[in-house]
């Protein structure tokens, strides 16, 4: 299960439980429609209660990722496992955004709000 929220240009991501194909494409519904109508945005994935995903979420992460290579300025991850944060590092290779995997949530924040000079 996901939980959602856009404001600005920040589209923030929540996961709890198992990360499903469905979930995903519900995060790309929106990120697509924030980027069709305001531009590059930034993205906060908070991953710290996902117990996992499923194969086939993270082919269409790689898929969309490619698709939306200049669309994201910012990436920040909130995880705890070294699995998310290296998978976090190979989606680096397939966007312009610059991707940040941090373990708390108010540091992502600042980074992001921060226009991405600081931390």
């Amino acid at each position: 299960m996901i939980v959602t929220d856009h404001r600005d240009q920040l589209v923030t991501v929540t996961v709890f439980g198992e990360f499903t194909l469905a979930d995903y494409r519900e995060f790309e519904e929106l990120a697509d429609y924030k980027v069709k109508f305001e531009g590059v945005v930034d993205l906060l994935f908070d991953l710290r209660q996902m117990a996992g995903a499923t194969l086939d979420v993270a082919w269409e992460e790689l898929r969309f990722s490619r698709a939306h290579a200049h669309d994201f300025r910012r990436v920040a991850v909130l995880t705890d496992s070294q699995w998310v944060a290296w998978s976090a590092w190979l989606t680096q290779l397939f966007v312009d955004a610059d991707v940040r995997v941090l373990g708390d949530e108010t540091e992502a924040r600042d980074w992001l709000n921060a226009g991405g000079d600081g931390a």
